[in-house]
Formats: structure tokens, sequence, C-alpha cells
């Protein structure tokens, strides 16, 4: 049993701001997760950020929930900080979370990940698993323990760096789920890779941050100064496309009768 399209495909756009959220909605995504910092992966936005999006997005809005970069190995201290957010996001009247935690030895934490999950869905707050899945030492026992938890859906590239590369495990993973959970390949996804991910995987959703640069409109720019290490243009800004997001909806269901869509109306 597979993972089928009886419906339209739908792209959840993982949003660095209010603004790339509001694109997003613009653009015809279902949903949009919010955090901030891509360049490291994704981390948790702030507070203003996420109430902002609550009132502004008529979409569905998760949240992730990560406290830092690197690894998904959380100090207790960390862990603290990530159940706070979660209860922030249930205050905001957020739809969903994204969460994921490791063991030392690549195992699913499903002790402390059980906590979190349990936390957001007595508040009626579906949950992702996040490509922290991407990191575990075995996919498969990792998808039935997240299973076993009651995650709705795990967002994952296959074990690769992008769902391109991965798309073979993405494939044998929904096989494998045979409807028990939503697998949602993400990274790297964009309009010129959809269809064919689509297609070979079969997946029902996917995830992409269909990003864009934003240009400033400052009139004076000091070009001696850097103000971080992780990225080199203080005049531009990354922010989701509408064009794109709209671009990747449309080729994400190219052959989906429930659409109607064509390929050579693109």
């Amino acid at each position: 049993m597979t993972q089928k399209n009886d419906h339209s495909v739908i792209l959840e756009v993982c949003a660095n701001s209010i603004t790339s959220a509001l694109a997003a909605q613009d653009g015809g995504a279902a949903r949009v997760q919010l955090c901030e910092n891509l360049y490291e992966g994704g981390t948790t936005p702030s507070y203003g950020e996420i109430m902002m999006a609550r009132k502004l997005l008529h979409v569905k809005l998760s949240v992730l929930i990560r406290p830092r970069g690197g690894d998904f190995l959380y100090t207790p201290l960390e862990f603290e900080v990530m159940a706070a957010d979660v209860r922030n996001c249930i205050e905001a009247g957020c739809d969903g979370i994204a969460i994921g935690i490791l063991n030392p030895d690549g195992t699913i934490d499903k002790r402390r990940c059980t906590e979190l999950i349990r936390m957001a869905k007595q508040w009626g707050v579906s949950v992702t698993f996040n490509r922290a899945f991407d990191m575990c030492s075995d996919l498969c026992q990792g998808m039935e323990d997240i299973i076993e938890m009651g995650c709705e859906r795990i967002l994952t590239s296959g074990g690769k760096s992008t769902a391109m590369e991965g798309a073979s495990k993405i494939a044998r993973l929904i096989e494998k789920a045979a409807g028990r959970i939503i697998i949602m390949p993400g990274s790297g996804v964009n309009e010129l890779n959809v269809t064919d991910l689509v297609h070979f995987t079969h997946a029902t959703e996917v995830h992409s941050s269909a990003r864009g640069y934003l240009r400033s409109v400052m009139d004076y720019k000091n070009d001696a100064i850097l103000m971080g290490s992780n990225y080199g243009d203080e005049y531009s800004v990354e922010t989701t496309d509408i064009e794109r997001v709209k671009a990747i909806v449309k080729l994400a269901n190219v052959d989906n009768p429930e659409t109607k869509l064509q390929k050579h109306t693109f």
C-alpha cells in the first residue's frame, strides 16, 4: 500500500518571517511552518513573530520547536526551553508544532518527545516530527517509534541532504507507512523537481521554503562591515517568493485529475 494522491498535493512552506508567511499564504500554500535562521536549518521564531502570524494567517500555522542549530541531542535546560515554546504555541492558538529529539546513539528520544507531544495534543495541536528524523540511526525503526508516539507526519529528505537525493528512501518509507503517518518530503524541493518527486514517491504533501532575495531599499550602504559570519550580503533578505509558491503548488499537481492542470499552461 502506498500514500495515495487521491486529492491535491498540498504545500507546506517553511517561512522564515511573517513576511514570508504571508507570501506563502498568498501563493497558495496550505500550511506555514514558521521558523527563523534557515541558514542553521531553522530554529524557533520569536513569540512576537508567532503572535503576528496567528493574527494574520488564515491557513494552518505550525511552528518549529528547535532551540538552536546543530544536532538534536538536547540538554535538560534546552528541553525546558522547548517545553516553554510549546506552551507559547498552544497559548497563541497555533495549529501545529514540529519537534525532534534524539538520544546519543541516534535513536528517537521517545520519553522526551512523548512529553511534548502529549502537551500539544491535549490542546488539539498537531505534531510533525522534524528533520531530526534524517539524523537518526535507523529510519525505518525511527518511523515506527514516531508513529507509536502519535505524530501526524514526518518531514524528511530520506536521510540525505536533499529530498531528491533521498527520493528512493522516501518512496520506501511512504510504502512502509501504509497510511499510518504522512511522510512529507522536504529540503531542496522547488518548481524544477517537485513534479518528478511527487510522481516518484507518491507523496501527498511537500515542504519548501520557496525562497528568493529581496533587495534592501537603503540609500546609504556601508560595504566595509559584515554583521554576521554565516552569510555575506547585509543588503538583501531571503524571503518566500509568491510566484515560486504558486509554481510549486501547480507543478506538484501536474497530471492530478483533481486539479486538471496542464503542463503547457505553466
